[in-house]
């Protein structure tokens, strides 16, 4: 698990404002859901055969003897809450929600086993155009996150029967190339082998590469549905690749499946991935009811903006207040608290220091501003003004006019 350090937060909240504004801007609204569920919640959703049941939840017993566990995803916890507050009965509903989850898997760049995610869930609309508007709303984020580079990938799982079909045909060639197959995916074959497809194993690749291709066992309302979606996301210029072999983790999806990703992080390619799962409401206790959604890792869309280095960690504070005696500090605290007042960030120096000590801590804080009071600064009733960011003379400026000088040094830093 990670922490998150105060010099990396700043970039996070900017990000994160990012993307609420984003999701708010298409109409989705914010659910908040306990990090703690009961256990059957996610080994009915999930499936019981899937490595996150299986190897990864964190479940634990309770004082009641109750099994709980540490949300590894956020879409059933969604479900639940909307089946429960009666918010998905005869509704169409557009969810946004972000937060920790949790999966005991082997650690690596860009994955914890505390991680966070932004998610997104629709509800109530069979249709190709909601999954069209989630990946369209999905390439609207990286372009206000000024990411380059990203690339979608589509697939169709179908309905249940045309997986059904599909799965007789797959498990017959996967047998007979079992002498191919590593031990993760002869596990797979047994429980789940739609996941060998997703195997990221070179030569169990090479095997998959020839296997039968669910897009081929499609029903006739899948097949519209995907070819649908396909022309609406044409008609709105965003390039995709289909994917036949991408299925997703998750017992609950059916027909659209997407994911986004990137060459820049190594293995852990994908940043965003969702699709329709229109059989969960009702597998969870609800009526039956169409949906889809998507989910982002944060800590990959992090590294990856970091990496791209276009966003910059924003400073915390505007104005570093360098005092340099007692009186100094008094002064400069009511001072302090008058730009707070017109919502200008100020930070003020505590615990005494020398002048260079201070200014040092000034620079370092990110400041556009110092204002410096010292004794004869306080004799005169003047502060003195300079600028961190560039050269310029330092400037003494009387008591009542402090606040609009500040305010226009601020606003010139700003343009330029």
């Amino acid at each position: 698990m990670n922490d998150l350090l105060p010099e990396q937060s700043g970039l996070w909240q900017q990000v994160e404002a990012r993307l609420r504004d984003t999701l708010q801007g298409y109409g989705y609204q914010e659910i908040r859901t306990p990090i703690v569920e009961k256990t059957e919640l996610f080994a009915r959703s999930i499936g019981q055969a899937t490595d996150i049941v299986e190897k990864e939840m964190y479940t634990f017993e309770d004082r009641n003897g109750d099994s709980l566990t540490l949300r590894p995803e956020g879409t059933a916890a969604c479900v639940r809450a909307g089946i429960e507050r009666g918010l998905l009965h005869n509704q169409m509903q557009r969810f946004w929600y972000a937060g920790p989850m949790f999966r005991h898997e082997r650690p690596q760049k860009g994955r914890y086993r505390q991680f966070h995610q932004v998610g997104v869930e629709a509800f109530g609309m069979p249709g190709p155009d909601i999954d069209a508007e989630l990946i369209l709303m999905s390439a609207r984020l990286w372009q206000r996150l000024e990411l380059r580079g990203l690339t979608l990938e589509l697939n169709s799982l179908g309905s249940s029967q045309a997986r059904a079909v599909h799965r007789v045909a797959l498990v017959e060639y996967l047998n007979q190339h079992r002498d191919q197959l590593d031990t993760d995916s002869l596990d797979r074959l047994q429980r789940n082998p739609l996941r060998v497809l997703d195997s990221k194993n070179p030569d169990v690749q090479q095997v998959v590469s020839h296997a039968p291709r669910l897009l081929d066992f499609l029903d006739t309302e899948s097949l519209a549905h995907f070819e649908r979606l396909q022309a609406y996301l044409k008609d709105a210029g965003l390039d995709f690749e289909i994917n036949t072999s991408l299925v997703r983790g998750l017992d609950y999806y059916s027909r659209t499946v997407f994911e986004w990703k990137t060459d820049k992080l190594g293995a852990q390619s994908a940043v965003c991935a969702g699709g329709r799962f229109d059989g969960l409401v009702e597998r969870l206790g609800g009526k039956a009811m169409p949906a889809a959604g998507f989910a982002i890792g944060l800590e990959r869309l992090l590294e990856l903006v970091s990496l791209e280095g276009i966003i910059s960690r924003p400073a915390q504070t505007d104005v570093y207040m360098v005092l340099l005696n007692e009186t100094a500090e008094a002064w400069g605290m009511k001072i302090a608290e008058r730009l707070r007042n017109e919502d200008i960030a100020v930070l003020c120096h505590c615990g005494g220091g020398s002048m260079k000590s201070q200014m040092k801590k000034a620079d370092k804080s990110g400041s556009q501003l110092a204002l410096i009071i010292g004794e004869d600064e306080c004799a005169k009733r003047v502060v003195g003004v300079k600028q961190l960011r560039h050269d310029a003379a330092q400037e003494f400026v009387a008591e009542p006019n402090i606040i609009e000088a500040v305010q226009q040094h601020l606003a010139a830093a700003r343009q330029g």
